[in-house]
């Protein structure tokens, strides 16, 4: 019993004295400091203004009117009144229609073709020609939902006068039979800023995480008397050298974690539907997974300089395979089954559904208990790497106790 009880007092304070350490050793580095602090708070602003307006209204449009009938004018009239595009003017040709184009006077071109109202009143199918600038996609949005949505409305009338016609005298169709109502469902304004931001908002997380841990474990193999930076360390566990750590890197990632996944969307007004403290829960695994996915990643960091080779690499990885710019169930298995080891990816998933959509942590649940999963496995892995592969390195190029 008195032999049990020191031990854990025994632990207790290697789990102490390996925290003051590391703690004092994060702060005197200059650059884990950028990776935990700066980078979290600068890059969600950054971005979010990047993406900012998420979208964009009366876009300039010329037109090529071919036809010139009451029909293609009445086209054009309801083109220009929504809230996507103003009509700047009529061009004669397609080449007058370019110079404009490139001079910047507008940013799409609409060609009517010869013909317009008579395949309408035949009831056949008619096309109209839409030229864009792709300088924005924000841009060809404006012009495909304005044109879409003036094609159908008036389609569905002409429809709808043909059937009247048809149909017995006390019988009258007015308007679209059959009307469609476009609910954005979470991302009520449809805007792009809300839309990949969230998800953006995690992997930011996560790079913050990897890049400030794996910059500690080249830090640990540079000379103490270059960066002040002490790798030794007396306590002879890995496990709670790892723990530690860990406890550390915790205490520091708590605010950035909250500014994070609340206050970025508060400023920015990105959907919040989600409640705080289950979105807490789900971002505790996924921190500790990528924490422990850092303390992996030290095992071949040999200087801190490495780190960014990583960053530069897997930056836009992360961001493909996170399902953000395409969506996980449309890529090969292979991909998929490699964002699967990722925090990130389920991060991503998960907060999205909760933040934007409103979702509870038990409709996340396959996210949450992945996470958990990859925090077990990569913890794991760690305490491996670290007993068998950076301790004896490290003793080696210090000639000095274990780390």
């Amino acid at each position: 019993m008195y032999k049990e009880r020191n031990k854990k007092i025994s632990w207790l304070r290697q789990v102490c004295e390996t925290y003051v350490r590391e703690l004092r050793n994060i702060f005197k580095d200059e650059g884990i400091m950028i990776f935990f602090f700066l980078l979290p708070l600068a890059y969600p602003i950054v971005y979010s203004l990047i993406y900012n307006p998420e979208v964009v209204r009366d876009v300039p449009m010329v037109v090529i009117d071919n036809d010139r009938t009451a029909l293609s004018r009445e086209f054009v009239r309801r083109l220009d009144a929504t809230q996507d595009i103003r009509i700047k003017g009529y061009a004669a040709e397609l080449g007058e229609a370019r110079r404009a184009m490139a001079g910047r006077d507008c940013f799409g071109i609409m060609e009517i073709p010869d013909g317009f109202q008579k395949r309408a009143g035949r009831l056949e199918q008619n096309n109209v020609i839409l030229y864009t600038d792709m300088t924005l996609m924000l841009r060809y949005k404006a012009f495909l939902m304005g044109a879409t949505d003036v094609s159908q409305e008036m389609g569905a009338e002409i429809q709808a006068k043909a059937l009247d016609s048809d149909l017995p005298v006390d019988v009258n169709l007015d308007g679209d039979p059959l009307p469609i109502h476009n609910v954005a469902l979470g991302n009520t304004t449809s805007g792009f800023d809300s839309f990949v931001m969230p998800g953006i908002l995690m992997l930011i997380l996560q790079q913050c995480i990897i890049l400030a841990v794996g910059m500690a474990g080249g830090a640990m193999r540079e000379p103490r008397r270059l960066l002040r930076y002490n790798p030794i360390n007396e306590a002879p566990s890995v496990v709670l050298t790892l723990i530690s750590k860990t406890l550390v890197y915790c205490t520091i990632m708590a605010v950035p974690i909250l500014y994070l996944s609340h206050y970025v969307p508060l400023m920015f007004a990105f959907p919040m539907a989600g409640d705080s403290i289950e979105i807490l829960l789900l971002l505790v695994p996924m921190v500790l997974a990528s924490i422990f996915l850092g303390f992996c990643i030290q095992s071949v960091v040999t200087e801190r300089e490495t780190i960014f080779v990583f960053w530069v690499i897997t930056s836009v990885i992360f961001l493909f395979l996170s399902g953000l710019t395409w969506p996980r169930y449309a890529m090969p298995d292979v991909w998929r089954w490699l964002g699967d080891i990722f925090p990130g990816t389920w991060g991503v998933e998960g907060f999205i559904r909760m933040n934007t959509n409103g979702a509870s942590l038990s409709q996340v649940s396959a996210c949450y208990y992945a996470l958990w999963i990859l925090t077990g496995v990569y913890f794991t892995l760690a305490c491996v790497l670290h007993r068998f592969v950076i301790r004896p390195r490290i003793r080696r190029e210090h000639g000095e106790c274990a780390i």
